[in-house]
């Protein structure tokens, strides 16, 4: 008898932004800053995650690309350095709006400095309208401002549209207590509040990215992007990763 497809889990949380680094686009060799089948499958499961009907939007770092911090060390002005590293954003933005395109899904690319040739203003009601329509979101260009990560525009970005998650992607399981790359004594924290993040000075995102969202009550989940259908269980409200929320609960 022929096997029973498998049914798709539906998502938990209706309206998502995933936070993606700009490393995440490099070749495993990182010879190729923006590697297009690394994008490919990047988009591929974000598919999946259209289809189990959660409206998604996008906002990925640009430091495959250049780091204003980075460039500061080398000699380079922080605000000039920092309006480089948001024209990275923008360059990611439009591969990944590429590769999602070509995986048969309509996206848009929404930008913080304008660009009207490539992209459009980010304009609340018209992002809003996207997202209902089923269209997937890339916020590309930070805040528009410098000294401003894009962990902070994620947040910023989740707290306008009225995101039910933050999800950061990374390659490692959740946070931990220190590096654990470096630190094999280093713990992984399963549930933290906005709080502890704040007073552990945990690194994963910055101060400003965690006081948006525990003021606006978005819970943050920090998880290995790249481990087999994590991002599919994230969305379906599995236990994956460190989730941090108020109380160390997801209402």
């Amino acid at each position: 008898m022929p096997r029973k497809a498998t049914a798709r889990p539906k998502a938990r949380f209706k309206r998502i932004l995933l936070k993606l680094s700009g490393e995440t686009f490099q070749s495993a060799d990182r010879k190729l800053s923006i590697d297009p089948d690394v994008v490919g499958g990047i988009a591929q499961r974000i598919k999946t995650v259209v289809g189990m009907g959660a409206q998604v939007s996008l906002v990925i770092g640009g430091g495959n690309i250049f780091r204003g911090r980075s460039g500061q060390q080398r000699g380079i002005d922080r605000t000039s350095g920092d309006y480089m590293g948001m024209l990275a954003t923008i360059i990611n933005g439009l591969a990944m709006q590429n590769a999602l395109e070509h995986a048969g899904l309509e996206t848009r690319v929404m930008t913080a400095v304008e660009m009207q040739k490539v992209a459009e203003p980010f304009i609340l009601r018209r992002a809003l309208r996207h997202l209902e329509k089923g269209r997937v979101l890339i916020f590309a260009g930070g805040t528009g401002n410098p000294y401003f990560s894009t962990d902070t525009a994620a947040a910023l970005r989740a707290s306008e549209i009225g995101a039910d998650v933050l999800l950061k992607a990374t390659k490692v399981d959740g946070i931990y207590s220190a590096d654990p790359l470096r630190d094999p004594a280093a713990k992984r924290y399963k549930t933290l509040t906005y709080a502890e993040a704040l007073r552990k000075s945990l690194e994963v995102m910055d101060a400003a990215a965690f006081s948006l969202c525990r003021e606006n009550r978005i819970p943050i989940i920090v998880f290995d992007f790249f481990a087999a259908h994590s991002i599919e269980g994230v969305v379906a409200g599995k236990k994956i990763g460190t989730w941090v929320c108020e109380n160390s609960k997801v209402a």
